[in-house]
């Protein structure tokens, strides 16, 4: 963190946290209730991944699967929807996260998810003076001018009411409209239970061995629960939007001395002078202190356009491309800069805000303002050294960079074998580097395909990792992808990337001293870490890891696979007739079901001896 990221120390004489009254028997049911169907959801999807994704396409009926997949994930969107709504608690996070995945996600799944957060109920306002009151140590009608009991927004943690600060405090402060946000009482209980609900889930994910030898997912969960149980600490999102303006300031008074200097002259085309023009257009709400505790937050009322409001942004005059590029040359300089971002960047967090009439300006005609500092996240400087580096690999499409940057952010274990992903990579950049979503969406969707397949049979061997800290840094990142598609659907990453890369080589740069250096520092790297993966070789070796390519052999054993898996399901098909015919007697229906899940085994059998005795030819001819 920079240091303009020093954080305000709250007063002392504020309200402490209500202790906790015990809970009465209907509050502990419907807790379990909340537990148990959380859990019988993710089963049941579990459930249906494994029968469609891997046991249909083995007994032949993978383009079965593959007609009806949008179809279920609809299906499987509008049920999450339903839960999500009715439960409320994280499970509204986890909608927002799927709803932006606008540049991954079909639009069908993002479209049933998009409007969860304006879904939730709000608390009835009695509950909410209770609780505010309490935390304030006096009386609305005292701590505010006015205060409005209609919310003005409920999301999942708490909700907003708009209120006007007395004129006395208004005076010192400079502004007197303000929006209270004060928590769902008995929210902590159900943080609490959620968190249990995805640390178990998380615990029957660890036991996919696709899944475990490349996710920590408990250690995931506890990183979410640490990032969760910060959210619902009024006291600590007030700091944070403090550190978030005070490096908004200090960004943009960099980029003005920048100017000054006469670096922007210098630069390339459309960097530093996006970035000054960028740096300047971030807000924040300011803190009313006096009215803040643990569970109420008093701050400035700043709501403008919503970010994703594309009609409302034209009709203000505002360019969404642009909007789209500010947002995420932003984003790009709170992760790769600065270390302190915005890890909930979902358009409900995000204003575009018109400059007063008096402002003539076209680069200070509107601003970005940033809200709901609950959820941010912190880079070490080695992983920001490593962001950067893959930043500026991308941008210059250098797969040998881009797999040795991945190596210095963690993601790949020592003893990986990378020529292959690098010769993918290649292949990517050469075909597909440069695209924005539209082009891409228009690239035939067969090669897509093809050129999916490939590169994941490369990835799904390597040992790779996901570092627990990397977490947040994805989540805000895609959510970037997601809002600049939603903004201009011809909108093109790349050209905020390659300016934007440009200028961390002009910083790195050093004349030929620093490139030697550079190259001594690379050379001393490979040199000590030399007999760690000869070691890990060995070690391969010994446990018998390492693979070695016998064509011939393979395809025997291949033929030998395939044969089996045909007997298996032979013996399944006999079984199950044997046992439905026993079971018909005593009863119908288990007999008829155990009958009917014959079915598939036979065809399956009957399948796999065609395509064995198929491979058994060219085997020959071979």
């Amino acid at each position: 963190m920079t240091a303009g990221t020093e954080r305000r120390v709250p007063p002392e004489d504020r309200a402490a946290p209500e202790p906790t009254t015990p809970m009465k028997p209907d509050q502990r049911r419907s807790l379990r209730a909340r537990y148990g169907r959380i859990l019988r959801f993710a089963a049941a999807q579990m459930v249906l991944a494994w029968w469609f994704e891997m046991t249909l396409p083995r007994i032949g009926l993978g383009r079965f699967a593959a007609r009806s997949r949008v179809e279920r994930w609809r299906s499987t969107a509008k049920r999450f929807r339903v839960l999500a709504v009715e439960l409320g608690g994280l499970m509204i996070k986890v909608g927002q996260f799927l709803s932006s995945r606008k540049d991954v996600l079909p639009p069908e799944i993002t479209r049933e998810l998009e409007g969860l957060q304006d879904e939730v109920s709000p608390v009835p306002y009695p509950q909410i003076r209770t609780l505010a009151e309490a935390q304030l140590g006096m009386g609305l009608t005292d701590a505010f001018a006015s205060f409005d009991t209609r919310p003005l927004a409920a999301a999942s943690l708490g909700q907003a009411h708009s209120a006007t600060l007395a004129p006395s405090v208004a005076a010192e402060l400079g502004f007197a409209e303000v929006v209270v946000k004060v928590q769902r009482p008995g929210i902590a209980d159900v943080v609490e239970v959620d968190l249990r609900a995805l640390r178990r889930i998380a615990g029957w994910l660890s036991r996919v061995r696709f899944i475990s030898r490349r996710v920590d997912m408990p250690a995931l969960v506890e990183e979410f629960a640490h990032v969760s149980l910060e959210e619902i600490d009024y006291l600590h999102e007030a700091a944070n939007a403090e550190a978030f303006a005070l490096d908004a300031a200090a960004s943009a008074a960099d980029s003005v001395a920048g100017s000054a200097t006469g670096s922007v002259d210098t630069a390339p085309s459309g960097s530093k002078s996006d970035r000054s023009t960028s740096s300047d257009r971030v807000q924040a709400p300011r803190i009313v202190w006096e009215q803040t505790t643990p569970q109420v937050l008093t701050m400035e009322d700043v709501t403008a356009i919503k970010a994703n409001d594309v009609t409302a942004l034209h009709r203000a005059g505002i360019d969404p491309h642009e909007v789209a590029a500010a947002f995420a040359h932003t984003m790009f300089d709170q992760l790769f800069r600065t270390g302190f971002f915005h890890a909930d960047p979902h358009p409900g967090n995000i204003f575009v805000t018109p400059a007063h009439s008096t402002t003539t300006s076209a680069e200070t005609g509107w601003h970005l303002t940033f809200v709901d500092f609950g959820m941010m996240g912190h880079v070490p400087e080695t992983l920001r050294t490593g962001l950067r580096e893959l930043i500026i690999a991308v941008a210059m499409r250098d797969s040998r960079r881009l797999v040795a940057s991945v190596e210095l952010i963690g993601v790949l274990l020592d003893g990986a074998d990378t020529d292959e992903l690098e010769r993918s990579l290649t292949g990517l950049f050469a075909r597909f580097g440069g695209m924005g979503f539209a082009q891409l969406r228009d690239v035939d969707e067969k090669e897509l395909r093809a050129f999916s397949t490939d590169f994941e049979s490369v990835v799904r061997d390597l040992p790779v990792q996901l570092p627990e800290n990397l977490f947040l840094i994805i989540r805000s990142l895609s959510m970037v992808s997601g809002l600049c598609s939603s903004l201009d659907p011809s909108f093109n990453i790349w050209e905020v990337v390659e300016p934007y890369a440009s200028e961390l080589i002009e910083e790195e740069k050093g004349g030929a001293a620093g490139t030697v250096a550079k190259e001594a520092l690379t050379f001393v790297r490979l040199t000590l870490g030399l007999p760690g993966r000869l070691d890990s070789l060995v070690q391969r070796l010994e446990n018998g890891e390492l693979s070695v390519a016998t064509p011939k052999l393979d395809r025997r054993v291949a033929g030998l696979e395939l044969l089996a898996s045909g007997v298996i399901s032979a013996v399944l098909f006999t079984g199950f007739v044997i046992a439905g015919a026993v079971l018909l007697s005593a009863t119908t229906l288990g007999g008829v079901l155990l009958l009917i899940a014959s079915v598939p085994a036979l065809i399956h059998s009957l399948l796999t001896m065609l395509r064995h005795r198929a491979f058994s030819r060219r085997h020959r001819r071979l």
